[in-house]
Formats: structure tokens, sequence, C-alpha cells
């Protein structure tokens, strides 16, 4: 980092962040969704205080009944351990996208209480807002004692690498007592107390519309908060920042914002899903511009989530992989100039059938972002996000860093010209008629703000 008198604003805004001092050996990487399952199974196995898991949703499943089924045995084992698991409220209430919500995860949740009523092992439901498309929660982290092991990944067989296929994240386990305290703390106080926060391992719950009033407070009251703590660290130490926010001009926002135009030399991006904010593309072509190099590694089409091979029934969420790459297509006609010359590198992820969810930042050689945020309109916007900023001013995770960026890349190839990717003249019938249609109405503009 520059001395404080060259420092630019952004990076003014960077040096005075809190930061929490952090021991190089207490930072751990997994570099694969199978190596996360065992290490999350072992860190639940061996807690001595608490637990609290958090994610976008705890899937009935072969790996989401896997979590469970640890925690409950932990409780079980040791009967004084604080145990708490937080899910977002309506995405546990209802079936994945297009399935009827029968028999859905709060339902699990409830049945697996009532076989173990000997064993205390609540499960939230926090309504970000009235609405799911309007909100959910994707804070991330699963605190056990003194440890943050966080990830990207919700719980399922997927992302935890259960059976043949798997959804890529990033995984690091960071033990830092101080950390662990303000994230478990806020937790409790925001979300666990929180306002229209209520369990979903109870029958007797209530039905959303009966605490609408409570969500829309409840909102509000997640917008006005953030972490607050004194840091013990310098700018010249490794360290690291938990940061949450909800809403445009929250702190993790703009932290974001800042964090990209301090790039000296090169900053990397990872996005599963190309629709960056307005605000984030103008920092990289101002970047660019400067000189800078600028590296964007996103998913292929083929390997998003929401992709529907051509042989299988089309629904319309299965458009959405194509708007992602009709954005990622625009973008890059606009800065062919910077990709001929090797100063802008875009890479496309695929491996086989599985599918990417990666997100993150990359900033020099001195910062690292670790967060679920998608880096879109929605998560901008809408959703309850946090990460974790770790700066790294003397390269003590170097290695880790390189092996991690090394291994993301592995699997993708480097786009040489925005003709390289599909138009919608070559999309499947189906979908080129939904996305004219979209465009007729001009409603394509609304979905991406909200997907």
């Amino acid at each position: 980092m520059l001395s404080k008198f060259k420092r630019n604003k952004h990076q003014q805004h960077l040096a005075q962040l809190p930061k929490l001092s952090q021991s190089v050996d207490d930072v751990e990487f997994f570099y694969a969704p199978a190596d996360f399952r065992e290490a999350l199974l072992a860190k639940i196995a061996s807690a001595t205080r608490r637990i609290c898991i958090v994610a976008l949703y705890l899937e009935q499943d072969d790996g989401g009944k896997g979590i469970l089924q640890a925690l409950y045995d932990a409780k079980r084992q040791r009967p004084e351990l604080d145990v708490r698991v937080l899910v977002d409220w309506h995405r546990a209430q209802r079936g994945r996208i297009g399935a009827a919500a029968s028999n859905t995860n709060a339902d699990w949740y409830c049945r697996v209480a009532q076989e173990n009523p000997d064993v205390h092992v609540p499960v939230y439901g926090v309504p970000v807002n009235t609405r799911e498309a309007l909100g959910v929660l994707h804070f991330k982290g699963f605190i056990v004692d003194d440890s943050v092991l966080y990830s990207g990944a919700s719980l399922n067989d997927v992302y935890l690498h259960q059976h043949d296929k798997y959804r890529y994240d990033r995984y690091q386990c960071i033990r830092n007592p101080q950390m662990a305290d303000i994230m478990f703390n806020w937790a409790d106080r925001n979300l666990v107390h929180g306002r229209g926060v209520n369990r979903l391992d109870s029958c007797d719950r209530p039905k959303s519309p009966e605490i609408k009033n409570d969500i829309r407070q409840f909102r509000q009251e997640l917008r006005d908060t953030s972490y607050h703590f004194q840091g013990d660290a310098d700018n010249e130490q490794l360290a690291v920042t938990p940061l949450v926010g909800l809403g445009k001009t929250s702190v993790l926002n703009k932290t974001i914002a800042n964090l990209m135009p301090s790039t000296e030399h090169k900053l990397t991006i990872c996005t599963p899903y190309f629709n960056l904010p307005a605000v984030l593309v103008r920092c990289i072509i101002d970047l660019l511009r400067q000189g800078k190099k600028v590296e964007i590694i996103v998913g292929d089409k083929t390997a998003n989530d929401f992709y529907i091979p051509e042989d299988e029934p089309f629904k319309i969420i299965g458009a959405l992989p194509y708007l992602y790459e009709i954005n990622l297509r625009r973008f890059l006609s606009r800065l062919q100039y910077y990709v001929n010359t090797d100063q802008l590198v875009v890479r496309l992820w695929k491996d086989d059938d599985n599918t990417y969810h990666l997100k993150g930042m990359w900033v020099d050689n001195e910062w690292i972002l670790l967060t679920g945020n998608n880096l879109n309109p929605r998560a901008w916007r809408l959703d309850l996000e946090n990460a974790i900023l770790i700066h790294d001013p003397q390269h003590q995770l170097r290695e880790c860093r390189e092996k991690e960026l090394a291994l993301i890349r592995t699997h993708t190839t480097v786009v040489k010209h925005y003709r390289d990717l599909q138009s919608i003249s070559d999309y499947p019938v189906k979908v080129r008629k939904l996305i004219r249609r979209l465009r007729r109405i001009r409603i394509d503009k609304l979905i991406s703000r909200i997907l």
C-alpha cells in the first residue's frame, strides 16, 4: 500500500476500515466442495461452545440431511452447546423453482424436531422482505466456537458434492475469536431476535401475510445496522474486516465500490451471474483507461444453475443464463480494444455438467474479498449480504491465493472476441422467442434487477 500521503480517496477508505489482527496460521483454504463438506462436518463434531449455521437454505437431500444430523448429534453429545440454524424464511417454505410447495424444507425441520424431542436445534426463518423476489437472507458463514468457515455455498447435494455433480464455490476457514464473536453476536441480536423472525421447526409458525408489517419494519432495521467494533491492527499487518449490509448505500457496498478503484496493478473478479451494477462497470472502465489490468472469471451459460439443457422441457427461468450471456457480450463489445491488448481478460468456466457459483475479488496482491455477494443489482439493493475483507500487505497468504486462483482458472477458456459468444439468433427457438418478447415489453431490465 502507498504511504498515507500518496493514497487516493479510495485507498484512504480502505485504510480507515477497522481491522482485526489475524494469524496466518489460523487461515485455511479449501479448494474443493467435498473438502469443504468434510471440514464443516469435522468442525461441527468437535464444537465445544457454539455453532451458528447461516445460509440461504439447508436442503432436504442427502447433503443437507448430513449437516442437520451432525448438528443433532453434536447437541445430543454435548447438551450445553449453543446450536442454531438460520435460513431464508420464504425459500424454506417453497419447493425448488417449478416444483410444488409440498414437503418443504420447513416441513422437514418440523419432522426432525418431532423425532428428536430431547434435543434442541432451533431453525430460524429470516424474512428479509415480504416476498422472496424482493430480497433474501444472503448472509453467509458457519460460526463454530472461535472459527468462521466462510463460503458462498448453501447446503445441499451439489454445493457439498455429495454425489456425482458439484457446484463450485470458494471455501475458507478463519480462526479469529474477535471476528467470530462479532458475527455471532450480530446474528443473535439482529437475526435470531429480529422482528418478524420465526422458528421454522415449529408446525404452528405464522403465515407470511400475518407478519408482513413486522417484516417491513425488520427490513428497515436491517438497513440501519452494521458491525460496530474497534480494530486492533494497523495497515502493515495481516488483518480481517467483517462486513454486512442491506441496500444500495450499505457499508459493504461502499467498501466494494472503494476496493475496486484502489487497484494499482490488477483486479480479479469472480461472479456466477454476469450482471454487474452500473457503478462497478464504470469502475472497471476507469481502471482500464488508467492502464490497469482486469480479469473477470464468470460461468459459461451452461454452467449456470438455472441452465436447462435443450433436450429437457423449457421453463421461463431457463432464459436467465442467456440474458447473462447477452450482458457479457454487450460488455465485451464495448471494451474489445482492451481485450485485444490483453489488458482485459474474461474467462468462462465450464467443467462437464457441473455448475459455477464463485464470487469475490482479489486486488493486487494485497486484498482478498470473501463474499456471497453476486455483484449484481439484486445483491446491491435487495438481499442481506455480508463479506470478510482480508488485508495482506506482507503477502503472507500468497501461496494460498495463487493456488486458489490457479485452480479456479483450470476449467476456463479465455474469450478473445465478443463474437466468440453466441448472439440471440444462435439461441434455441423457445429462448429466442421469449427474450424478444421480454424486450418488446421492456421487462428484461426489470428481470435483471431482481434476478
